[in-house]
């Protein structure tokens, strides 16, 4: 069984899901670790929560890891969790894993974004920087928009904290017109999260059912015990 954590990075993830993956929600502090137990034979981050309950621990990942259970991450949480774990073998895909791999990006936030409940299938009420970004480079690609407006642009959005990041907020804060930022946004519209979700579906498909046996050995620390005991 491979347990895929997932949620507004990729709202139809089943889509993509064959017989040996189970989807679950974003992940939080305590998601992992019930997963092995469930028996996961691999796990796949992509979506996690935080700010109002603790995040997916890197502890949780790190004893995935010494136990020789895959751990793949990409787009979000995911993507930050495998930088900050590769050395100990998780595997980061995508773009946004290589641009904080990279040091690219270094802001936590850039891959932040506001969005509704999974009952109505994750509906996104801001625009995560990252987003933003590849769209405002497709659009240069397509000669679509000009560098020095792309540049105001890419730093308004900089200026706006990521929950009030739309592009209506974008654009006032580039002043610029928001009937040319709609046209763009309808014609050079990528969602890099998305695309990298996708990536990490695909990698944890062709997986292992188990990797080999980390040549580290995991330190049972008293707060991993006591919040762990089973373990």
């Amino acid at each position: 069984m491979k347990v895929i954590f997932v949620g507004p990075s990729l709202p139809d993830a089943e889509a993509f899901a064959d017989d040996t993956m189970v989807i679950r929600p974003p992940a939080c502090q305590g998601d992992v670790v019930r997963a092995l137990e469930d028996g996961a034979t691999a796990v796949g981050l992509i979506d996690g929560l935080f700010e109002f309950v603790a995040p997916v621990w890197h502890k949780e990942l790190l004893f995935a890891l010494s136990r020789g259970v895959p751990v793949f991450g990409a787009a979000s949480m995911g993507a930050l969790r495998a930088v900050e774990c590769q050395a100990f073998g998780m595997v980061g895909v995508g773009r946004i894993f290589g641009d904080y791999t990279s040091g690219l990006r270094e802001d936590d936030a850039d891959v932040a974004l506001l969005h509704g409940p999974a009952e109505l299938g994750y509906p996104a009420l801001s625009v995560p920087l990252v987003n933003v970004d590849a769209t405002i480079e497709t659009a240069i690609d397509q000669a679509i928009i000009g560098k020095e407006e792309a540049l105001r642009l890419s730093q308004a959005a900089r200026r706006v904290f990521f929950k009030d990041r739309t592009w209506r907020r974008v654009a006032e804060a580039a002043d610029m017109d928001m009937g040319q930022v709609r046209a763009l946004v309808a014609r050079a519209w990528t969602d890099q999260k998305r695309q990298d979700a996708i990536g990490l579906m695909g990698a944890i498909a062709e997986a292992p059912s188990r990797a080999h046996m980390a040549d580290w050995s995991f330190n049972a620390t008293p707060l991993w015990r006591k919040l762990f005991p089973q373990l």
